[in-house]
């Protein structure tokens, strides 16, 4: 099996409706992104936590990759709504050699949601 995708996700996002007493929306995405993984077993996908992806004018946050491919920077997901629509995202990804997936195959929410797209780091040599 291939190295898994790394799904980074920004538990400090906070969107408008977040009180300061409750977990903030990059937290309950990063809560919502994890039960959906589990109902797909198999899936070659690790979710990371991070602590800031300062993307913050653009909440909810993440961040695909992968050695060899492209990464991709993501914003404005909802906390509430986005978890499957996000990893069906990554499942195209993961599909390609180089995570390019054609623009009209994307999720919508990852054509209006795309905030960066850096090229694989090298090899070390």
């Amino acid at each position: 099996m291939s190295e898994p995708v790394i799904l980074y996700v920004c538990t400090t996002c906070r969107d408008a409706a977040d009180s300061g007493d409750g977990p903030r929306a990059g937290a309950r995405l990063h809560e919502a992104l994890t039960a959906a993984l589990a109902e797909r077993p198999g899936a070659n996908v690790r979710i990371e936590p991070v602590e800031c992806l300062s993307v913050c004018k653009r909440p909810c946050t993440v961040a695909v990759a992968s050695p060899g491919r492209w990464t991709y920077v993501y914003g404005d997901l909802d906390p509430a709504a986005s978890a499957a629509i996000i990893l069906d995202g990554i499942g195209l990804y993961a599909g390609t050699p180089d995570g390019i997936v054609p623009w009209r195959e994307r999720p919508q929410e990852f054509r209006k949601g795309v905030v960066a797209r850096l090229p694989p780091a090298p090899a070390a040599s």
